[in-house]
């Protein structure tokens, strides 16, 4: 789930969006949500039964901040019961629970309603019971159940204030609004959604619309949805929707996208039709087909910031690349797999933010590094905190941007990176298609297995340091250049926080010389390994994980001179100055001598250096373009290099 604040537009084919502003207000949305229902934590329903089915037949007017439904659920108790609870706020009221037909007593106490049977059911039996409610729901601006307008501010489009009806559950806000069970250990096998309301107004929900049946001035509309989905991605929303379908292709195939905008927005739905269909294609490439594939993916608009993540119907405040990339990245990781505890919330988001990166990578390049840049950033804001979630009892540390959505993007990065691309997708496509895991719950483990079994690797270290473990590294570096062109670095490591003794991690450094340059991977296992690896030109510089693979604060590198002396020359090619770099433990005269292509000398100077570093600067604006060499002799020896020229 998502919420839109940082400062940057973004402009991306038909992209018009605030990336960063998107992130943060995706979170901050999710904070809120999580704040206003977190009580809930501590308590909740028995949970003896397996859910295989519930029917949701509610009456709601959007005018009016009212509910009234009749809930029927069917289970099978996995031992003998002798009673079913349900979640539900008390600010509703049960007017009755019905059983075969028969009205049972009941409680409805702290949240939570208690049903005796007339006798014990048997283990694995199939059975059902229905409960009839009604009420004002609770909730605020802050989610759950909300009741509002739209259009205020466009009078020029009818009709004005119009009004609107959402739900929004995540985490623990469906008691808010309907009888259920809102735990994370056992999802719907099935639902129908039947929804009673004026007739002017249009309903979204779960799966795909089985009918509209007019009656007088009412419109019942019926949803079915046949995936199994947790209660908390159970929704409705109603308004004077302007919907449209759009079909996205695969392969020969299609699958059907519908979308509810607002009247007033509907030329801006319809202009991100691109997007939509780039974002749904890649993540069909990457991570298999779309996990409600029988059915549709769907967005309706609804009024307050950001987005959530409904199974087959993503509520979002507006149709933007970086929204709709986050919310329909969930139908993947987080609908299809949900984690089973809010310890492993970073599955859930960690996974929606990197691949809202992908989306960058793959259909924006130019933004993937600017990406990478704003996460690693934004990881780093954190030196003391883990991607795992240790304290579910804090709403800013479950929602935390940093933590379970910056760091656990950039982790994922960093895992691809030290596997490869092939095996860290077909690990994901395996733990996707797990049939032990796919639409049900999942924890860090089961990650971790499905990583280590394509991948043939113990991960235990990685995942210790970076998923359990806190903070980052930083690195010292100093390095050489011998005459033989062999380079010597010296790696150091220091940590932000002490829970991790040592990042064990490759290190890509960038070996330049001009337009030269190569790249070298060390496996970094202890602070203070010296590296030793030759190239085939004299480098000038060393930049350290250029493409930002890794998580790390600071890169403090120093060149050494090589043995007693060594020199190099930059820019190269050049154009009007050259500059040759000495660098000696002693101080010295040094012969310069440049050469044309037929061995005619064009420039030749004498000049003094001391020890350490010195710079000679020549100007050869005046010698014609081509290839030259340079002849130094120093301290007994002599060495050369060659430049290019240009206009």
């Amino acid at each position: 789930m998502q919420k839109l604040v940082f400062i940057f537009l973004f402009f991306i084919f038909s992209f018009s969006v605030k990336a960063q502003d998107a992130f943060s207000e995706i979170v901050e949305t999710e904070k809120k949500h999580f704040q206003h229902l977190h009580k809930s934590i501590l308590g909740g329903a028995a949970n003896n039964e397996n859910l295989t089915y519930q029917r949701l037949e509610l009456k709601v007017d959007p005018n009016v901040k009212y509910i009234s439904g009749k809930i029927t659920t069917y289970f099978i108790p996995a031992s003998v019961s002798n009673f079913i609870e349900f979640d539900l706020s008390d600010s509703l009221t049960v007017d009755s629970v019905v059983y075969h037909n028969v009205s049972l007593s009941f409680s409805h106490v702290s949240e939570i309603i208690h049903t005796n049977f007339p006798s014990a059911i048997s283990a694995l039996q199939t059975d059902s019971i229905a409960v009839y409610y009604r009420g004002v729901p609770t909730g605020s601006g802050f989610g759950s159940f909300a009741q509002g307008v739209h259009n205020a501010n466009a009078p020029q489009v009818p009709p004005n204030n119009a009004p609107v009806m959402w739900t929004l559950s995540e985490p623990y806000g469906a008691k808010d609004w309907w009888p259920c069970k809102q735990n994370l250990s056992d999802k719907i096998d099935s639902i129908d959604i039947i929804v009673t309301a004026p007739d002017s107004f249009k309903v979204a929900s779960n799966g795909l619309m089985v009918e509209e049946i007019i009656n007088g001035n009412s419109k019942t509309t019926q949803w079915k949805h046949r995936y199994s989905i947790a209660a908390y991605l159970v929704c409705f929303a109603v308004t004077n929707y302007a919907t449209f379908n759009h079909y996205i292709p695969f392969n020969g195939d299609t699958l059907l996208m519908s979308v509810y905008a607002y009247p007033e927005h509907l030329a801006d739905a319809q202009s991100h039709i691109p997007d939509y269909t780039a974002c749904m294609q890649l993540y069909d490439t990457l991570f298999g087909a779309y996990p409600f594939y029988g059915e549709k993916y769907g967005i309706a608009e609804f009024g307050w910031g950001g987005g959530m993540e409904h199974q087959t119907i993503t509520f979002q405040t507006d149709f933007g690349f970086e929204l709709t990339a986050h919310e329909l990245a969930h139908h993947w990781f987080g609908d299809k797999l949900t984690c089973s505890t809010w310890n492993d919330i970073w599955l859930n988001e960690g996974f929606a933010t990197y691949l809202t990166g992908l989306c960058y990578e793959h259909i924006a390049p130019m933004w993937w590094e600017r990406y990478k840049s704003l996460k690693r950033g934004a990881a780093l804001a954190e030196p003391h905190g883990s991607v795992w979630c240790d304290d579910t009892t804090s709403v800013s540390r479950i929602f935390n941007s940093h933590l379970s959505y910056a760091k656990g993007a950039m982790v994922l990065h960093s895992l691809r990176f030290v596997l490869g691309d092939a095996v860290f997708y077909q690990a994901l496509k395996n733990y996707l298609s797990d049939v032990n895991l796919a639409y049900s719950f999942v924890s860090t483990p089961d990650l971790q297995k499905h990583f280590e079994a394509e991948s043939e690797k113990d991960l235990s270290q990685f995942f210790s340091d970076w998923i359990y473990g806190k903070g980052f590294p930083t690195y010292q570096i100093t390095w050489s250049q011998s005459f033989e062109n062999v380079i010597t670095a010296t790696v150091n490591q220091t940590q932000s926080d002490p829970s991790v003794s040592f990042f064990e991690m490759p290190l890509p450094l960038l070996i330049k010389s001009g337009n030269r340059d190569t790249t070298i991977i060390i496996e970094h296992h202890f602070s203070g390994e010296t590296f030793s690896f030759p190239i085939s030109f004299l480098a000038d510089s060393l930049i350290f994980d250029p493409h930002q693979f890794i998580i790390w604060d600071t890169a403090t590198i120093t060149r050494l001179p090589a043995y007693d002396f060594s020199f190099f020359v930059y820019p190269n090619p050049v154009k009007g100055e050259l500059q040759l770099r000495i660098e000696s433990l002693q101080g010295g005269k040094a012969e310069v001598k440049i050469y044309n292509a037929i061995g005619q000398i064009v420039i030749s100077i004498t000049q003094e250096f001391t020890s350490g570093r010195n710079t000679i600067q020549l100007d050869v604006k005046n010698i014609l373009a081509g290839a030259y060499r340079i002849n130094m002799t120093a301290l007994g020896k002599k060495l050369t290099s060659s430049f290019v020229k240009t206009n």
